[in-house]
């Protein structure tokens, strides 16, 4: 079988694994740049995309690759407490590191040392991740409203309550800021680490976010630029 062949990579905020939204779409404002291999650059590859507002990416767990595989892991959202067959669930450990995601298409623009550039949103990608597809999503075949949805749980989750003191606002961009409070909202911490004396770091967008948890809010401690 030939191997598969990465087509582009996507640039985003994240430098680091720790915080990254779960699942796409959780949170509609982190923004992605797509920027294709020099081969994949044609633009006839691209016709007719701009007519849709979503696309599904395959992409490369390229931070969790392995030589071997296990049969089960232990779902975050199980509290890293309980083990899952590892084809019922999204765990980046896999037989094939592959992942999918469905990000809303914001625009392509034609740049002339990038060729095509997608501009996407709503991602749950590390910066520089591996892309191998992209697809257009299409509601009537890929929606599945009542669908079950097992151990994950269907119902939207409950969200923490963020505080981010003024002095800390100011040091990040009003949009990105937006962005941080929805990303931190969605409780960045391992299931299984509860204890609300412990101080968190994040790296997202060149900034250095340090926060703890304490019951229902998630308290800002800094948020200061990174130095190159």
């Amino acid at each position: 079988m030939p191997e598969l062949e990465i087509i582009a990579h996507i640039h985003t905020d994240f430098p680091e694994k720790f915080g990254i939204p779960r699942q796409s779409g959780l949170v509609p404002e982190l923004a992605g740049k797509i920027i294709f291999q020099e081969k994949y650059r044609r633009e006839e590859a691209f016709r007719g995309l701009e007519e849709f507002s979503h696309i599904w990416m395959l992409w490369q767990f390229s931070k969790a690759l392995r030589q071997d595989w296990t049969p089960s892991v232990r779902p975050p959202k199980l509290g890293g407490n309980a083990r899952k067959g590892v084809f019922a669930t999204r765990s980046p450990f896999r037989p094939n590191g592959i992942g999918l995601s469905c990000v809303k298409l914001d625009a392509i623009t034609h740049e002339k040392e990038n060729g095509p550039v997608l501009y996407v949103s709503g991602i749950d990608m590390m910066d520089g991740t591996p892309i191998y597809d992209i697809k257009p999503y299409l509601p009537y075949a890929d929606s599945r409203p009542n669908a079950s949805c097992g151990f994950a749980d269907c119902e939207d989750q409950d969200s923490l309550t963020v505080s981010i003191p003024s002095s800390c606002a100011e040091n990040i961009p009003g949009k990105r800021l937006s962005a941080l409070t929805q990303l931190l909202a969605q409780d960045p911490r391992p299931a299984y680490q509860t204890d609300a004396s412990r101080i968190y770091g994040l790296s997202y967008a060149g900034y250095e976010v340090k926060f703890r948890v304490e019951e229902n809010t998630l308290y800002v401690m800094s948020i200061e630029q990174q130095l190159n």
